[in-house]
């Protein structure tokens, strides 16, 4: 009997020794303090809900579970979300052949997706959501931010205005907020949600009707429905494009899954914060904060899209993304602006004949930017008084050089700049380019803003 006991001492001992020597892979530590400080705040916020939720158990009883796969390539975060299921058709072929046989173009994408697609991968995890959803810019956008299509449809998310203004994204003169990277990915992702819900957790309806609009695709399952065929997307007769869509988001996510099957690479992206968002208060000039922060125009400007101008709108918003290593130099030193500093301001003196809508015109300016400015409420001008004209950092410059004339800036010769038309070009992204309006382009063109430019066409450009 004393035998056994010991047997059955030692037994225990042995099981306690392996248990104390039990090791788990350590949670890895966040590169970025400011990850560290939210990721201890929301592990002490945890603890302290789970004190009083149901089935809570004191730690030395809970089971150890194993800790989280850590990527460091971002791509390999996003092939470790993929749930969409398995779709095989001629249309997938077609597209992993097409992607295949244009490696400048994936390349291109990828380098344009590398500000974007991490905020992007964080949003759609934290819904639960199949990562090929964050793949989906890129083939509504190529992940091209200042994108407009035939349909007036702009931005990474490719909205049209109207479904823009209904989730909640303003569009005016300073700002188009369609083209927000923040907001619009938001939109985006309230959308699809929604659109899910509808059609009963089916994502590839969902997909489908985020192309096509819920209607057409209610309308392509009731008539399939009345003649008792399949409701499946795979058999609504839809328009081509939307019996495409889906079939080219799976081969853009068979290309992320294995790039070297059909001859590509993925350059790594890292699996870290690109942008961090910053509140400017009031309007501030883009420029201003480039001198400020060092930051290049051009960094901002990819960063900023939404904004169409120079500068912040005026009435708002006035937030801004930097790069997240320049944040808090970038906020630091906005503060300590002073509200004069902030903008770029011409002095346009009265004369004879002046209304605010010829002086608008002449500094490529809207009215209401000009009234705000000015405090001017009415239509009325004293000749001889001055106005405040918020007048981009180039147009300042110029006319600073002239001593303070306004006056048109053209090439030599031919009085106008000549662009030649590029792969991939619209109008709308050359007016964007430089700094001047869709409707000049088409009427200095003599073109309609809706039509298809050629390669190589000559586009005039006179600079306000």
């Amino acid at each position: 009997m004393g035998n056994i006991r010991t047997k059955i001492f030692g037994i225990l001992l042995w099981g306690m020794s392996l248990g104390g020597c039990a090791t788990y892979p350590p949670s890895p530590e966040p590169s970025n303090p400011e990850y560290a400080m939210q990721a201890q705040n929301e592990e002490s916020a945890s603890a302290n809900t789970k004190q009083h939720a149901p089935g809570w158990s004191p730690p030395h009883l809970r089971i150890a579970e194993p800790a989280a796969t850590v990527h460091n390539n971002l791509w390999d975060r996003i092939r470790a979300g993929f749930s969409l299921p398995a779709l095989d058709n001629q249309y997938v072929h077609h597209y992993e052949r097409w992607y295949q046989t244009r490696p400048d173009y994936v390349r291109r994408v990828v380098e344009r997706a590398r500000r974007y697609l991490f905020y992007i991968v964080e949003e759609v995890e934290k819904r639960d959501m199949p990562m090929e959803i964050a793949l989906l810019p890129g083939i509504e956008s190529a992940f091209k931010p200042t994108a407009y299509s035939r349909a007036h449809a702009a931005g990474l998310w490719q909205f049209i205005p109207a479904t823009g203004r209904h989730y909640g994204l303003r569009q005016n003169w300073w700002y188009d907020g369609r083209r927000d990277v923040v907001r619009s990915t938001q939109a985006a992702l309230n959308y699809l949600e929604k659109l899910h819900k509808e059609f009963n957790g089916d994502w590839f309806l969902a997909l489908a009707a985020y192309n096509a609009g819920e209607n057409r695709v209610r309308k392509a399952i009731a008539y399939n429905r009345k003649r008792g065929r399949s409701t499946a997307y795979s058999h609504l007769r839809l328009k081509a494009e939307t019996r495409r869509y889906v079939p080219k988001l799976i081969a853009l996510k068979h290309v992320v899954l294995n790039p070297a099957r059909y001859g590509l690479r993925l350059d790594p992206i890292s699996n870290t914060r690109y942008f961090a968002e910053v509140d400017a208060k009031t309007q501030v000039d883009f420029a201003v904060i480039s001198e400020l922060s060092d930051i290049p125009q051009s960094e901002l400007r990819k960063l900023n899209p939404a904004f169409r101008r120079w500068a912040t709108a005026p009435d708002g918003p006035h937030r801004l993304l930097v790069p997240v290593a320049k944040r808090r130099h970038v906020q630091q030193k906005i503060a300590m602006l002073h509200p004069d500093q902030r903008m770029r301001w011409l002095r346009h003196r009265i004369s004879r004949g002046d209304t605010l809508s010829t002086i608008a015109r002449r500094y490529g300016v809207t009215i209401g930017s000009i009234k705000t400015a000015n405090n001017v409420r009415g239509s009325y001008l004293r000749e001889g008084r001055d106005l405040l004209i918020p007048v981009s950092h180039r147009r300042y410059a110029s006319v600073r050089q002239t001593n303070g004339r306004a006056k048109r800036r053209r090439s030599t010769g031919g009085g106008a700049t000549v662009y030649r038309v590029r792969s991939g070009d619209t109008l709308w992204a050359i007016a964007e380019r430089h700094d001047v309006y869709v409707k000049q382009l088409a009427r200095w063109n003599a073109i309609r803003v809706n039509d298809v430019l050629r390669l190589g066409q000559k586009i005039l450009i006179y600079q306000n």
